[in-house]
């Protein structure tokens, strides 16, 4: 008897991994040329019934902490009546529709968990043919594509389902100024301000907001080999000239150690609550004062989280954790900078006493 979880598992590994076999294409089984050789296909299907799959046509939308289902059903034409026991396999993927990683494979109530989502991801079974996937406490990084794949025997299925973050794009230069990060350096600078380098569908998105921003940065890896781009909804002289359209300029795909830009990130909801005290301290004092309240410094991302989410506004610079002082703006006023909303910084100043923001996990 515990022969069979074992073999199970062993099953569900094989079928995660690469020398199962290529992906199903329909190619394999139902498109047999017919006894009269008119070059139209005879569709046979070996269980006597066709295998459809559906996910979510419309992007499923979740945000950073929260838990979310990525709906997958199937279903038989025609019908085949009582539930058969089917292998369901979850993959995350790449822009291009490649496999980037697999996410899960279940047989029946036996599944396995792969990388990042061990621990996080189940299948939701809670109605006749469904495959969902359950993906609890969503992290930044779990934005993207998933193929739900259907295997029954030899019929083999799947569809695609969008599943992106609510969040919000900021540009980041370091303090050594414009132009210094290579992807990898982007990459760990992102990370180190609470966030990850934006995808083009997230600078996209931003843009049509209204960012606009005439530097050039990274994106994440998949979105053209990680080029840079610079979303301008008002086209200026500076910036690549007056005759272009509005949108985002790419120059195509640049080295990633050897070319250097700034980076664009992105950063989604709050677990917790960014708070300002107003105390007047250098950097390390300002430190030890969030600290001393029970929490810690704020990193970048925290506050332009707090500042879309949460509605942040304070006319006051502080510092944060990377060293700058910046102070976000909801309703622009006399004295607290442009005439538009956002978050202004001042850069980093080697010193100066300024209050400080802090973050507080609930």
């Amino acid at each position: 008897m515990l022969l069979l979880p074992l073999l199970l598992k062993a099953t569900l590994l094989r079928l995660a991994s690469g020398s199962y076999r290529p992906f199903y294409n329909g190619f394999y089984y139902n498109h047999i040329m017919n006894d009269n050789d008119n070059g139209q296909d005879k569709v046979d299907y070996f269980n006597g019934a066709k295998l459809v799959v559906e996910t979510s046509k419309d992007p499923v939308y979740s945000y950073n902490g929260a838990n979310v289902t990525l709906p997958c059903h199937y279903r038989y034409e025609p019908d085949m009546g009582p539930k058969r026991k089917i292998r369901i396999k979850w993959s995350k993927l790449r822009d291009d529709y490649t496999k980037e990683q697999d996410v899960m494979v279940a047989i029946g109530k036996t599944y396995v968990a792969f990388g990042d989502f061990k621990g996080r991801a189940h299948i939701r079974q809670a109605s006749r043919h469904e495959a969902s996937l359950v993906i609890s406490d969503v992290r930044l990084k779990d934005d993207g594509k998933y193929r739900c794949e259907v295997i029954d025997g030899l019929e083999d299925e799947s569809d695609v389902v969008d599943l992106r973050l609510q969040g919000i794009v900021f540009p980041y230069q370091p303090p050594r100024g414009q132009y210094r990060l290579n992807f990898h350096e982007a990459e760990q600078v992102c990370r180190d301000q609470g966030a990850i380098l934006a995808n083009f569908n997230q600078l996209f998105q931003a843009w049509s907001e209204g960012l606009d921003w005439c530097n050039a940065g990274w994106l994440a890896a998949g979105a053209g080999d990680g080029p840079w781009r610079a979303p301008l909804p008002l086209p200026r002289k500076p910036c690549g000239g007056v005759p272009l359209a509005p949108g985002i300029r790419s120059y195509g795909p640049r080295h990633r150690h050897l070319h250097r830009f700034d980076a664009f990130c992105f950063s989604s909801a709050l677990k917790g609550e960014v708070f300002y005290l107003d105390r007047l301290a250098g950097m390390e004092e300002a430190k030890q004062s969030c600290q001393d309240a029970g929490a810690e410094i704020a990193r970048v991302g925290q506050l332009y989280s707090a500042w879309k989410f949460l509605g942040l506004d304070r006319c006051s610079a502080g510092w944060l954790a990377d060293g700058s002082v910046r102070y976000p703006i909801v309703t622009p006023r006399a004295n607290c900078g442009p005439a538009e909303p956002g978050v202004r910084s001042f850069g980093f100043p080697s010193k100066g006493r300024f209050g400080v923001f802090c973050y507080k996990e609930r």
